[in-house]
């Protein structure tokens, strides 16, 4: 079955390649309200594709921000049920004069389509529409009962996902997920993404004075906000770069020694790592820096302010000082246990005469893993051996991917990540490309991979769901 179908698709690739096109020339920005007109295209070209291809109720879930894209089709009894999840919003553009070609003008070169959005995560996103549609139009049905969720709030924290699935959690009922956001971790190697880091977030105001003060007349007698801020978050690291957060990790799940493996194979040149980016090494030595960044939680000062920032100068002691503090985390850490981890050491190491305020929690998103044997893991593994004549490493992604752990949260059902994008494709940052090249790869692999889902059958799921938290 899925051979005709993979046919018919890479037959089709140039009528796909232009509906890309078209796609990426609609310029979906999330975070942007000028962009408004943007979102609602998208959303019209997804929802009349869908509807064209076969699915049925196909409709928006509105949670009170930029809705999800929805569409079913449930023809497959005895069969696992996927959410197909993708999301159609986009970074920004800017800036936009570092732009070879307009970013919302698909361009191809040297094998590469260049536009905003191609590679995050346009692209992948419509191999597994387009893919669907492929089973309905060549064999009538699908291996598989489908429910499509693209969600349009990605690149902005998902923040009203939540929302969304618990007013449709009947609908979103499901045996697991296939995420087509969460692309390959090597050009070079078959990788499997199987899980990432998750995030918690909180704001911290220093006070040392009423107001503040003219550092001639109190210079060198009184406390300074944002030395105090400085010195007080140099306190979460030691000097290599180890967390100094007391029981920080305490919960952690232990790697085991195939993480630290794929970790290994993964890792890549250390120099060119630090190079691209004109750094040097820091954090835990006791870590290799793929397992640092993937596999070990992490705590970072997003942005500090306060005083004066103005042209010129103002000679001014600072009352006040603020920070914008994140950690990402790894399986086992809860995130609001992390988050009061992190405020509890703060407050141990605030020196007397200043007072510390925390932002309202908000914005968290757990870890996420795709534990082994389970049948999504077992089918991918055995469609990348089929595709690409070896076993696929198993990555992590030192990012966060609100979904996956909401879903496992709120709906009980694991995701595996089997998108195509290359991890040097610039997303994110001016001239974002997707070779056309994964586009056929994609075309090819995602049949493959229904049909052994399908061949599974619905009750190898069941020993995997687990009961909803939310």
């Amino acid at each position: 079955m899925s051979q005709a179908v993979a046919d018919r698709l890479v037959a089709d690739q140039e009528d796909i390649l232009e509906r890309l096109k078209a796609l990426l020339r609609l310029p979906s920005v999330s975070t942007d309200p000028a962009y408004a007109a943007g979102m609602q295209a998208t959303r019209e070209f997804l929802l009349q594709r869908l509807t064209e291809l076969g699915l049925q109720k196909v409709q928006l879930l509105d949670g009170g921000g930029q809705p999800a894209v929805y569409g079913e089709w449930l023809g497959a009894p005895g069969k696992p049920t996927i959410v197909v999840y993708g999301h159609y919003d986009v970074q920004p553009p800017d800036p936009l004069e570092q732009w070879v070609t307009p970013p919302f003008e698909p361009a191809i070169r040297d094998g590469r389509l260049y536009a905003r959005g191609a590679s995050d995560v346009k692209g992948s996103t419509l191999i597994a529409v387009e893919t669907i549609g492929a089973f309905l139009a060549v064999e009538g049905a699908c291996p598989v009962n489908v429910k499509f969720f693209l969600e349009g709030e990605e690149e902005t924290g998902s923040p009203s996902i939540r929302r969304i699935i618990e007013t449709y959690r009947d609908l979103l009922s499901a045996d697991a997920v296939l995420s087509a956001d969460g692309g390959r971790a090597s050009t070079t190697i078959p990788t499997l993404n199987t899980g990432s880091r998750g995030l918690c977030k909180l704001e911290v105001t220093l006070r040392s004075a009423q107001k503040d003060m003219h550092s001639g007349r109190y210079g060198g007698a009184v406390r300074n906000a944002l030395h105090e801020l400085a010195r007080l978050v140099t306190t979460l690291h030691d000097e290599d770069g180890r967390i100094l957060v007391h029981g920080f990790d305490s919960d952690a799940t232990p790697l085991t020694n195939r993480d630290r493996a794929d970790a290994a194979e993964l890792a890549g040149d250390d120099s060119l790592f630090y190079g691209s980016v004109g750094a040097t090494p820091h954090g835990d030595p006791a870590y290799a820096v793929r397992e640092r960044v993937t596999l070990r939680p992490s705590i970072d000062v997003n942005g500090m302010w306060g005083g004066y920032t103005g042209a010129g100068s103002k000679t001014v002691i600072a009352a006040e000082a603020h920070a914008k503090i994140t950690a990402r985390l790894v399986p086992g850490q809860d995130a609001d246990a992390a988050r009061q981890k992190i405020l509890d050491h703060l407050q141990a190491h605030c020196p007397a005469g200043v007072t510390l305020e925390f932002s309202p929690p908000g914005g968290n998103s757990p870890s996420s893993t795709l534990p082994d044997g389970h049948p999504l893991l077992v089918a991918a593994e055995a469609v990348v051996r089929q595709t690409l004549g070896r076993a696929p490493a198993r990555a992590r992604i030192g990012g966060t991917l609100p979904i996956t752990g909401i879903f496992q949260e709120m709906l009980g059902i694991d995701t595996l990540m089997f998108g195509f994008a290359m991890p040097d494709e610039d997303v994110h940052a001016p001239n974002e490309f997707f070779r056309l090249s994964s586009l056929e790869e994609g075309l090819k692999a995602w049949p493959l991979l229904l049909s052994r889902l399908g061949d599974a059958g619905s009750e190898a799921f069941k020993p995997w769901r687990k009961q909803p938290t939310a």
